[in-house]
């Protein structure tokens, strides 16, 4: 069957693409969600514009993002965190740490959830955060935790 995909979907495609999937995908789960609609004789013309749509609104973010990183990536960020005598932390700094850190010190708003912090920061010193905010703009912070 023939789709007009209405919103981004994992591995299908981006919103006004036009996919062939199989009948029971589309009915049982694309187009009663709302995320595809049945591709007819006249929504070409509808998908060019939705493609068009998402590409103005990719740049943007795009641009964005890039603005955002200009600024934080000359910047290190200061974390305080209790620590014992070698320099391991009481506690960890998390990436709802680093977030906090940033907004407080740059007056920049991040989503944890594109902070790809591995696992938390347990000791002092020096470390670098990487940041994904769109597909094309991924960089790292530096992050200094040191002792309170």
């Amino acid at each position: 069957m023939r789709i007009v995909l209405r919103s981004d979907i994992d591995h299908l495609g981006k919103r006004g693409d036009i996919r062939e999937v199989a009948d029971g995908y589309a009915r049982n789960y694309l187009l009663p969600k709302g995320h595809a609609i049945v591709a007819g004789t006249g929504l070409d013309s509808q998908a060019t514009a939705m493609r068009r749509a998402r590409d103005r609104r990719d740049a943007r973010d795009r641009e964005a993002a890039e603005t955002v990183a200009r600024q934080l990536v000359p910047k290190v960020i200061r974390i305080p965190a209790r620590a014992g005598a070698e320099g391991k932390l009481f506690g960890s700094v998390t990436s709802a740490d680093v977030v906090a850190a940033v907004v407080e010190q740059s007056g920049i708003e991040l989503d944890r959830r594109r902070l790809h912090l591995e696992e938390p920061i347990r000791s002092l010193g020096t470390h670098e955060v990487p940041v994904k905010l769109h597909t094309d703009v991924e960089f790292r912070i530096t992050i200094e935790v040191v002792r309170s």
